[in-house]
């Protein structure tokens, strides 16, 4: 994608020729418990009856169908980072008025031009090098072209412990310094974040 220099890791759409990128990124445990970037997409119900491998399945099955559901991270061959990204309605689990990543307007858990960034992933041995503001810079481009006209996140302020499993949603600094700001606040430490996307 636009915007990367010599000695930067290649970010691509996660398309089914990569699978097995992604599959060695997540590794046996699938990542966060197994989850496989599965937890905004499927009901509670259905996530407490699913192990790892129906999660595995229910992506591998995703990333097949199409369209790319985010965006992967690849550094000499090997995947090293992985974000999420897509219409809101994608992930559904992200719009439940329960939660702190609700819409502010209902209507737009179905606008196909609002995207949201809901999960990371990043290697062990990539973090803390600035691949999630690489990440969020090439989500961006892609929204953008995709034609989204939002892009919303709902990140988590930093805490100490850079290792906090809360992470996955992706630290607020970095949306602030991609040019994001704050739309609501439903809970401390956790904004609902926003930037407007230019046309193309």
């Amino acid at each position: 994608m636009a915007g990367l220099q010599a000695g930067e890791p290649e970010i691509v759409p996660l398309t089914p020729e990569h699978w097995p990128l992604f599959e060695d990124l997540f590794g046996k445990q699938g990542a966060c418990y197994g989850c496989w970037c599965t937890h905004f997409r499927l009901r509670p119900a259905i996530r407490r009856e699913n192990d790892r491998q129906r999660n595995k399945d229910f992506i591998h099955a995703r990333i097949e169908a199409g369209p790319p559901p985010g965006l992967l991270a690849i550094d000499g061959g090997q995947a090293i980072g992985w974000m999420q990204i897509g219409p809101r309605a994608d992930v559904p689990e992200w719009n439940n008025a329960g939660r702190v990543s609700a819409p502010v307007d209902p209507g737009d858990a179905a606008d196909s031009a609002v995207w949201a960034i809901s999960c990371f992933f990043v290697r062990t041995k990539a973090r803390g090098k600035g691949l999630s503001h690489r990440l969020v810079a090439a989500g961006i481009d892609f929204a953008t072209r995709s034609g989204a006209r939002w892009l919303e996140a709902c990140p988590i302020d930093q805490s100490r412990d850079s290792r906090s499993i809360g992470l996955f949603v992706g630290s607020t600094r970095v949306f602030e310094k991609a040019g994001f700001s704050e739309v609501a606040v439903r809970k401390p430490g956790r904004p609902l974040m926003r930037i407007e996307l230019a046309g193309v």
